[in-house]
């Protein structure tokens, strides 16, 4: 059953190329909101936390802080609102989680970033 379910994901879903980053990337996603009839983009650039699944049910999630106010997201790496991902800065971490970010704040929530 389950080779079944990943045939028809790698069959007919179709696959969006992002270029590839992690947890601890400083990223700008780029999505289209659609408000009555018009749409319109929009963006929300922050910090990785996590990438979660695989195939196309994978998800990742963004934090970014909005004055004091931290702010998360979940985006669908298949979602079709998705237009593009920029990724701004690679970040230096040890784990592909990194739920410990939420509670640093100042110069402790700052993360190396990878010079390549």
């Amino acid at each position: 059953m389950e080779s079944l379910v990943s045939f028809v994901e790698n069959e007919f879903v179709t696959r969006k190329d992002f270029p590839d980053f992690s947890s601890g990337d400083t990223i700008t996603v780029y999505y289209e909101i659609k408000e009555g009839e018009k749409t319109r983009t929009q963006f929300f650039r922050g910090v990785v936390i996590q990438r979660r699944g695989t195939g196309a049910t994978e998800t990742f999630t963004i934090r970014k802080m909005s004055g004091t106010v931290g702010v998360e997201r979940i985006f669908p790496i298949n979602m079709p609102a998705l237009q593009k991902v920029e990724i701004n800065k690679r970040g230096k971490v040890r784990r592909a989680r990194i739920f410990y970010f939420r509670g640093l704040t100042g110069k402790k929530a700052r993360i190396k970033e990878v010079r390549s």
